[in-house]
């Protein structure tokens, strides 16, 4: 149950963050979650939409350099300690997490999790198995 994941490269100059997402809600392409990292010459920022395969073609033909990637989508309980039962599933099976980010819900018991591992059939498999929420992909793109 991978969610696609769009990575785009921003040069680190003003506007762009504003282009990127300009671009896409002109196309009508909603975005639920978001995360950008950035260093002094270029960030990268990291998207979950509904139309995954059109923002691709839609930032590809404005211009912009980006790269596709599965991901996993978790549903931890929205209270203390929630998402530390997930992470501690993880680490007690010595898998690592890459990055990770929340994202928007519109569900009252429960905080979202995009999480990136070396190994997301082994992830997924492990979460499961520990009674962790993995949300399929109609399920976050419908968010």
């Amino acid at each position: 149950m991978f969610i696609k994941q769009i990575s785009v490269f921003l040069e680190n100059k003003s506007g762009r963050l504003a282009e990127v997402t300009s671009i896409l809600g002109g196309s009508n392409i909603d975005i639920s979650a978001l995360s950008i990292a950035d260093t002094t010459d270029f960030g990268i920022l990291r998207l979950i939409v509904n139309k995954p395969e059109e923002a691709e073609e839609v930032l590809r033909k404005n211009g912009f350099t980006m790269s596709i990637t599965n991901v996993l989508a978790i549903g931890v309980k929205d209270e203390p300690g929630g998402l530390a039962k997930a992470l501690k599933v993880l680490d007690g099976a010595n898998t690592e997490i890459e990055y990770m980010y929340a994202f928007v819900s519109k569900k009252d018991d429960e905080a979202l999790v995009i999480l990136k591992t070396g190994q997301p059939d082994r992830a997924e498999e492990i979460l499961k198995a520990n009674g962790i929420n993995v949300l399929s992909s109609d399920q976050v793109y419908k968010l």
